[in-house]
């Protein structure tokens, strides 16, 4: 049997001493080499939208992998993609990280420098694993492909485009449509999810900062069920209180909720921090949010470019929603995706507060009519973009997340990533 594998490695030397290596194993067919976390979870997921059959067997992952740690890109590939076998490459194969890698979802360890005996034992070993599991799920194998659950990011451009009414439709009309939905607020020092449903909830999203293993049980105790049929994660009344919450911890948040619920909305806000741009970089849907003016527009490119800088998500894999739009504005769709070189929506925001204001001012917008016409277009949007239903095969809308770097337990975050640049 052929023996497809996809090596991982930042370095280009590196890449090319693994790819030469395993040219040499029998029946070994050795892809490409990806240069870093994201091109990684891109091609997996190009290619489980096809078919779980098409995936690699076996994923190499060096430990200089890039942008963020190492074994936490190990842990999401086993996550999102269960039918690959995945190998840790790295210069310390004590047992401190020999646990970590098989907790984290490794399929094997090989020390560096690679040895043909070692990388062809781990190689044969993961592929063999593979192939099990393959032949376990059989044609039912797609279902399991991805994540347990999609995320979804909703950003906004500036303050005041209509970023947390968004995020709080989409995941109305999800729950609405029969899917488990969970909303998480991530604007952690400026949170208003809980007013706009009118709830008061003594938990946050800053509990599950410093834990460590987020279990079903403890992700219960920090969610608020609420009667919309929506479980709230919102953020903190205090809002130093986000700081804590680093890129690490919400990395972990993002995982259990994934596992528990088939959709998962995150209010990112309009600021970048590690927080938010991490769940940015790790969800399957990024939608910016804008209003048709110049402002908001020229807001919404400096979004992007910094999304692109910090190698958080590329301008054509966000979806551009445009609010308060009316066919007399100046700037029209077409120029703001130009302007940003965003993924456009079929699907404009018609510019309609008076229809809103009632339900904002008394924080019940699940009150909304159905006949509003500002309700109508964003729930045709979360139509659009897959949010109703399981995405089909195929669909314009790519699977993506985030992951990996160095083997360090807290590797520099986005935010990080920026300064150092403009440091040197």
């Amino acid at each position: 049997m052929t023996t497809r594998i996809l090596p991982a490695a930042g370095d280009a030397d590196a890449a090319r001493s693994i790819v030469a290596l395993l040219s040499q194993l029998p029946d070994a067919e050795p892809a490409p080499p990806v240069p870093d976390s994201t091109s990684l979870l891109d091609a997996l997921g190009r290619l489980a939208a096809d078919s779980v059959d098409e995936l690699p067997e076996v994923v190499l992952v060096h430990e200089r992998i890039g942008p963020v740690p190492a074994l936490e890109l190990v842990r999401e590939v086993a996550l999102r993609f269960p039918a690959v076998g995945v190998v840790l490459l790295s210069s310390d194969t004590g047992p401190g990280v020999f646990s970590a890698a098989m907790d984290s979802g490794a399929r094997g360890l090989v020390g560096l420098p690679l040895h043909y005996e070692e990388l062809a034992t781990r190689v044969g070993a993961a592929a063999q694993w593979s192939a099990g599991v393959r032949r376990h799920l059989g044609r039912g194998a797609e279902a399991v492909s991805g994540p347990g659950g999609r995320v979804v990011t909703v950003t906004g451009a500036k303050g005041g485009v209509g970023t947390t009414f968004t995020a709080v439709q989409f995941a109305l009309a999800a729950a609405a449509s029969g899917r488990r939905t969970a909303l998480v607020d991530l604007d952690l020092q400026a949170g208003d999810v809980g007013s706009y449903l009118d709830v008061q909830f003594r938990r946050s999203i800053a509990d599950l900062a410093g834990i460590q293993d987020i279990s079903p049980r403890v992700l219960q105790d920090a969610v608020y069920e609420d009667r919309t049929g929506l479980a709230l994660l919102l953020a903190p009344a205090e809002g130093e209180r986000g700081e804590d919450l680093d890129e690490r911890a919400t990395r972990q948040v993002l995982s259990a909720l994934r596992a528990r619920y088939e959709l998962v909305v995150v209010d990112c806000g309009t600021q970048v921090t590690g927080a938010n741009a991490t769940a940015v970089e790790q969800a399957d849907v990024a939608v910016l949010v804008t209003t048709p003016d110049v402002v908001a527009v020229r807001a919404a490119k400096r979004m992007v470019r910094m999304w692109e800088r910090l190698q958080v998500r590329k301008a054509e894999d966000t979806s551009m929603v445009v609010n308060r739009w009316s066919k007399h504005t100046e700037i029209q769709p077409s120029l703001i995706e130009k302007i940003t070189r965003t993924r456009p929506t079929r699907t404009p925001v018609p510019a309609a507060f008076k229809e809103l204001q009632g339900v904002v001012d008394a924080g019940r917008v699940q009150d909304l009519d159905n006949r509003s016409t500002v309700k109508q277009a964003l729930w045709a949007l979360a139509g659009e973009l897959g949010l109703l239903s399981a995405p089909e095969q195929g669909s314009a809308v790519p699977a993506r997340a985030s992951a990996g770097s160095a083997l360090a337990v807290r590797a520099a975050g986005p935010v990080a990533r920026l300064r150092r640049g403009r440091e040197g």
